[in-house]
């Protein structure tokens, strides 16, 4: 499918494609849908392996964003930027605020804030050339760190999943396997640690199996951590690894995580429901991150208001379990059929005739 066409399909408005030779820059920022707001979404800085990969993960990022912003009651819309570059070894100040311009030029149509590869730092170096960002450090005025509210929706959604699994959201003596040890998956892990859950993790980076380790969890080979026996299986890392290449070897009665595009392909939620794997879909689970960005836009940043709508996750996925029973589809078809209710019956309000 030729990429106009499949923007068209899936509904995306634009695809802006920069470059600044002075700071090495070569970013993507796709904008999916614009129905509820502007759309809004984190800067991922990522060593992608080529140009076409970059633009497919920031399509599908993008169009997760309307989704979760749908989802979680938000009045905006979704988009994504992704970096090419290795964020330990080629983000630099002046890679970033290069960055910060082009996302200065769309005007407002696209909020961006953290990712995978990017801190709040790199947030306030953003922020010197647009005021189109969100989610910088508290003592920049912002909501902060959006991993802290993320890893408390995973937890959140977790529970609720827990619930359907074994009749009770407990999660004391459950086995969790995480894949990936980032900045959510260490809250996460937090929350599951006072619990008195056993946690088994993996991740590809050294800092991040260290600080597993300071914290006395369980550290696998990133290639064992499928056949972990556990209760959850936790993706915090990278998408597409929920596959009929991986679920052969899970061991779990949930699937949970923080991370973006678990599953693969749909009929990967098929097989899971069929094995009757509770299955939390990521762009649900993973929404307080954006919900805390969202509270700090056009009013002053409000801890206890972002905290109690994160903590909505939870019943959030109860509706989505209940419409998954009732309609007899996968929860990630619930979860899509929820969102795309709201974004129907926003398209669908008459406009009206305002005189100046």
């Amino acid at each position: 499918m030729e990429l106009l066409e499949q923007m068209g399909a899936e509904g995306h408005e634009q695809l802006v494609v920069v470059s600044d030779a002075g700071s090495g820059l070569k970013a993507i920022i796709a904008i999916h849908d614009t129905t509820l707001g502007p759309a809004c979404g984190g800067t991922r800085i990522w060593p992608y392996e080529s140009e076409q990969e970059a633009i497919m993960d920031a399509l599908r990022l993008s169009r997760a964003m309307t989704y979760k912003a749908a989802a979680a009651d938000l009045p905006l819309g979704g988009g994504k930027g992704v970096i090419i570059a290795d964020s330990h070894t080629e983000k630099t100040e002046a890679l970033v605020r290069a960055y910060g311009r082009f996302v200065d030029t769309l005007g407002g149509r696209y909020l961006t804030t953290t990712d995978v590869g990017s801190t709040g730092r790199d947030m306030e170096y953003v922020k010197q050339e647009t005021d189109y960002v969100v989610g910088l450090p508290t003592t920049s005025g912002g909501s902060g760190d959006t991993s802290i509210m993320t890893g408390l929706g995973v937890y959140m959604g977790m529970k609720t999943c827990a619930k359907e699994a074994w009749g009770q959201e407990s999660l004391t003596g459950k086995t969790v396997a995480m894949q990936g040890f980032g900045k959510v998956a260490t809250h996460i892990a937090h929350h599951l640690m006072k619990e008195d859950a056993r946690l088994v993790v993996t991740d590809v980076f050294d800092e991040a199996l260290d600080r597993a380790r300071d914290m006395s969890l369980t550290v696998v080979k990133p290639e064992d951590i499928y056949g972990v026996d556990c209760d959850i299986f936790a993706p915090c890392a990278l998408g597409g690894v929920i596959n009929p290449d991986t679920i052969p070897q899970l061991k779990c009665k949930v699937v949970a995580g923080g991370a973006n595009n678990q599953l693969l392909t749909d009929g990967d939620g098929e097989t899971l429901h069929r094995l009757g794997i509770v299955y939390g879909p990521d762009y649900i689970l993973n929404s307080g991150g954006i919900i805390n960005a969202e509270a700090e836009i056009g009013r002053v940043y409000n801890l206890d208001r972002a905290r109690e709508k994160t903590e909505r996750i939870y019943e959030i996925m109860e509706r989505v379990i209940a419409i998954s029973k009732s309609e007899e589809i996968t929860t990630a078809k619930a979860a899509d059929r929820l969102a795309e209710d709201r974004l129907k019956a926003v398209q669908g309000i008459r406009r009206v005739y305002r005189a100046n």
